[in-house]
């Protein structure tokens, strides 16, 4: 397929990078002030140069001289929307993928903000268009949550729960592990580029909070009969409880009874719950660092579990691409 990539971010970059080893070739990319296009005015084939895009955008802070919205404009068969996550009208990301389905073109999410804030409004795009959306990538990174869930049928899926957060678990394991208070795993977390030097997103819970209402999302709108039928979560309507009140001395009282504290998100077709829960300390739930893990509960193959890196570049960056190829 031929893709217009928008965001040059870690995600946007490494698809850009990886795209050929799928058998996929660039076409656009673009970030927020800049692109660059294939020029197909021989008639050939022939994408973006993609190590001097990634090049480029290192050494110059742009990707090209083109115009971004040039690259909206490309003929291009998917666009991948890889901007960075916006709560409410979720723009411009919602934009760029409207541009899309309004061309009859696929779009591939790894931007969170359209599909946990304007679900419904997307659906409706999609069932005007020959294009369809995916969105791996915006709950899990490089775990295939929302394609399982898709497979066992959402009908069949009694809820959806897990660590969703790196930033936060990776928190909460040192504080266990060391016996530290949150403040001083912190401040080690953001030495180590763990943390963003703002971490409100992570650490309040609110990026967990936005899988799961994803999740919930796919979980109503997939089993109702009728889309209509179906009720459409947001931020708004998820419980969520960071961990910034976990005290050291809860993790130390925990590991004296066998178990520890994890920050957990579920989802069901009704609800969407966020905040920091006691976990048996060897139970599946209580991975360690920056892993995350999703555990599906299901009517007729009880409980299944996946885990593995839950962000990245590359590792997003591979949800993205199997998306592309589900498209084809």
């Amino acid at each position: 397929m031929k893709l217009a990539v928008i965001g040059a971010g870690a995600v946007g970059r490494s698809v850009v990078d990886l795209a050929g080893e799928y058998g996929h070739e660039v076409v656009a990319v673009a970030d927020s002030s800049s692109a660059v296009v294939a020029d197909g005015s021989d008639g050939r084939d022939a994408g973006v140069d993609s190590d001097a895009v990634v090049a480029r955008k290192a050494e110059r802070g742009i990707v090209g001289d083109d115009d971004p919205d040039d690259a909206l404009a490309a003929d291009y068969d998917a666009l991948v929307e890889a901007t960075p996550t916006t709560l409410g009208d979720a723009e411009p990301g919602f934009s760029h993928v409207r541009t899309a389905l309004e061309r009859d073109r696929h779009a591939v999410l790894a931007n969170k903000g359209p599909v946990a804030e304007r679900f419904g409004d997307l659906r409706a795009l999609v069932a005007d268009s020959a294009g369809d959306i995916r969105f791996e990538a915006t709950v899990g990174g490089a775990i295939p949550a929302v394609s399982t869930v898709e497979d066992i049928e959402p009908g069949h899926v009694t809820a959806v729960r897990g660590v969703l957060n790196g930033t936060a678990n990776f928190i909460l394991t040192r504080m266990a592990a060391e016996g530290l208070d949150y403040d001083h795993v912190l401040a080690e977390a953001q030495d180590l580029g763990v943390a963003e030097a703002d971490p409100s997103f992570d650490v309040d819970g609110t990026d967990a909070a936005l899988k799961c209402v994803i999740l919930a999302n796919v979980l109503s709108f997939g089993a109702a009969d009728d889309p209509d039928d179906a009720r459409e979560f947001s931020l708004d309507d998820a419980a969520v409880e960071g961990i910034r009140d976990v005290p050291g001395s809860a993790l130390r009282l925990a590991a004296e009874d066998g178990r520890t504290v994890r920050l957990i998100g579920e989802a069901t077709e009704e609800t969407v719950r966020v905040a920091p829960r006691l976990v048996p300390e060897n139970g599946t739930l209580a991975v360690s660092g920056t892993q995350n893990i999703v555990q599906i509960e299901t009517t007729h193959a009880g409980r299944l579990n996946i885990s593995g890196r839950g962000a990245g570049g590359p590792e997003t960056a591979s949800a993205v691409l199997g998306d592309v190829g589900r498209l084809q």
